[in-house]
């Protein structure tokens, strides 16, 4: 029986121990939390490993025997057990490629980028809906691809959200659709240097031939220069230009143009989501769709219609005349600029999180005349207190807490203006994660009401 050393109980980890007990294999597990933190956990999986290394990394005695090492996203891949493993001829993958090698069928589309990925990725999984195609949604989104790996069909398609910790740990999964909708500097606590963050999202396209295509964002100096670097068929959108092959605007009309070709879609204006970023990621979504062999009628219909997702920009509730948004997904600074930026009206702006060594300087310059009150909590606080001091914006107070900075808006927010939590940060300073932030806010927000 081939033994798997499977490195992360988290959801992807559980997803991946569910599915290869099915197939027969002996399975160690290893994460760096003691059994007696990892309690709960260790009940909900028990009948499915066979022996487990907890509260450490393992040895290399302990891992030679394994065929294969699986690696949950959140596991750096330049641990020291990981490295020996790879020169011991371990097989070392992550979730993503377990779930491609194992999935029956390979209509995978595969959707990254520092920001928009969720967005585009729902957005082209709701497409897919609307046009009867059957496709399930899944990735970094928050469905394992490996849940659903046994359970799809040979025509079915896989629209895939990627990280680029999932992507870190691939070889062979190829996606017959990739898209890259824009890469800044992000994650560098991980990946040390922008280079080593650029070569893991370009590993989207790493195993895609002539007959497969990427869709690049054109405006982003970064993605238009990695389509200097591939085999595959690029389709570039661009809000800034009229591009050969692919989509862009044509006045307010957003068009796509093929093999000399030209369709119109639709007004910008029709789109339900706010913000320009978001119309990149539609017209990311529209090649995506459109290649798929998906008609413009339904494109456009769900487009029109789409209301976004949770956490992203998320109209949460008007007090006193006083608009609440939760952009607890904004989590770095340019995710967090194209909040502001969506913003009508003035706005207090709640940021903060774990420092992820981000710079702030951009995200300060941002605010012009929009952003009227910064409040600050978290790890990150006095790095952006010192960013803001630096760029002159010295309207910012520090607190302790979400519930303070949400209590404070609240005293000082007129009718009109906005409150606007989009912290440029990651969360897990003081939170499990940015969707257990969001929801604190939209609980403190709905307790506003009394």
């Amino acid at each position: 029986m081939k033994k798997v050393l499977v490195v992360g109980i988290a959801k992807s980890g559980i997803s991946t121990l569910k599915i290869l007990k099915e197939l027969g294999f002996s399975l160690t597990i290893n994460d760096i939390k003691t059994d007696e933190s990892l309690k709960e956990i260790l009940l909900s999986i028990n009948g499915l490993y066979d022996e487990k290394i907890l509260g450490r990394h393992p040895n290399l005695s302990e891992i030679k025997d394994c065929g294969t090492m699986i690696l949950s996203p959140g596991v750096p891949t330049d641990l020291e057990f990981i490295v020996k493993a790879k020169e011991n001829n371990i097989d070392v993958i992550g979730e993503i490629e377990l779930a491609y090698r194992l999935s029956l069928s390979k209509h995978f589309i595969g959707i990254t980028g520092t920001n928009g990925k969720t967005t585009t990725t729902a957005l082209v999984g709701e497409i897919f809906e609307n046009a009867h195609k059957k496709a399930y949604v899944v990735g970094n989104i928050g469905v394992p691809a490996i849940s659903v790996a046994l359970s799809c069909k040979k025509d079915d398609y896989l629209i895939t959200e990627l990280s680029s910790f999932q992507l870190e740990s691939i070889s062979s999964f190829s996606a017959h659709i990739a898209a890259i909708l824009n890469i800044t500097p992000d994650h560098l606590n991980r990946h040390k240097t922008m280079k080593n963050y650029i070569d893991a999202k370009s590993n989207v396209f790493l195993n895609q031939s002539k007959n497969d295509i990427l869709v690049l964002n054109y405006d982003n100096l970064i993605t238009r220069k990695i389509a200097l670097n591939v085999s595959s068929n690029v389709k570039f959108f661009s809000l800034k230009e009229k591009v050969n092959d692919g989509v862009f605007l044509d006045g307010n009309i957003i068009v796509i143009k093929s093999k000399g070709k030209t369709m119109h879609v639709m007004d910008k204006n029709d789109i339900f989501i706010l913000g320009e970023h978001n119309l990149e990621n539609a017209m990311a979504a529209i090649l995506i769709s459109y290649y798929s062999g998906i008609g413009l009628d339904v494109i456009r219909y769900t487009l029109k219609t789409f209301k976004g997702v949770e956490h992203r920009i998320e109209f949460v509730d008007k007090i006193n005349g006083v608009s609440y948004y939760n952009d607890s997904k904004g989590t770095n600074p340019d995710a967090s600029i194209k909040a502001i930026q969506a913003m009508k009206g003035k706005t207090f702006l709640i940021a903060g999180g774990m420092d992820k060594k981000s710079e702030f300087d951009d995200f300060i310059k941002s605010f012009d005349d929009k952003v009227k009150e910064l409040i600050l909590f978290g790890e990150t606080k006095n790095i952006i207190a010192l960013a803001a001091k630096k760029n002159e914006f010295t309207n910012y107070i520090i607190v302790d807490t979400l519930k303070e900075a949400i209590e404070e808006s609240f005293k000082k927010a007129s009718k009109g203006e906005n409150v606007l939590l989009s912290p440029a940060c990651a969360s897990w300073d003081m939170y499990k994660s940015y969707e257990h932030r969001g929801k604190e806010f939209k609980e403190i927000v709905s307790n506003l009401r009394g």
